[in-house]
């Protein structure tokens, strides 16, 4: 599965928030905490200035264990999105694991929503994220995943994971170097066909 030069380029990129777009603070519910990953803002500057749709995707079921409330959530996103943005969507799941919510990555329902609000179908969307949970939540959409594994990840994640990249601009290399060139061929092909 990794051949990635057939695939179109994603139509819209969406991140995980914790340990892919920012550095994980577990349940965290203060904006002063909130530091990029490496590579972070010049990867969603280079995706906005193609014009390419941004959204987060982010588990936060701090807020049903109790542990943060839904407004810290939303101040720690705004300082995201202050570092990092303007994203052009966020989906927040504030359920636990035993809410057997549809949102809860591994479950899809935050891709299709994210998807929805950017008026593209789920199977035309990446997912880059840092554990299995954000490569089920996109396989169970139909949207292509990118792991970026950080010192959380299992190795049995990387494993499964159909891309795989040391940081956030090398998901992105993969996810358009390909197409970039399909376009490329794409064209050749045409060019060919008119002359014929």
């Amino acid at each position: 599965m990794h051949h990635h030069d057939s695939s179109p380029a994603p139509r819209a990129v969406l991140f995980d928030r914790d340990g892919t777009l920012v550095v994980d603070v577990p349940y965290n519910g203060d904006p002063s905490l909130v530091v990029a990953m490496p590579t972070a803002r010049e990867t969603v500057q280079g995706l906005r200035d193609k014009g390419v749709p941004i959204g987060v995707v982010s588990n936060q079921s701090g807020i049903a264990r109790g542990i943060i409330t839904r407004e810290q959530v939303d101040a720690v996103n705004r300082e995201v999105d202050r570092l990092l943005g303007p994203f052009d969507v966020w989906c927040v799941c504030p359920h636990g694991p035993e809410d057997d919510c549809r949102c809860r990555k591994p479950r899809p329902g935050m891709v299709q929503d994210a998807a929805a609000a950017l008026g593209v179908d789920p199977t035309t969307v990446a997912v880059i994220g840092d554990i299995g949970a954000d490569m089920g939540a996109a396989r169970a959409a139909g949207a292509r995943g990118v792991l970026v594994p950080t010192d959380v990840t299992l190795p049995e994640e990387v494993r499964d994971a159909d891309l795989v990249a040391a940081d956030l601009a090398g998901a992105v290399g993969l996810l358009f170097a390909g197409a970039e060139r399909h376009a490329v061929v794409a064209d050749d092909a045409a060019r060919d066909g008119a002359a014929s």
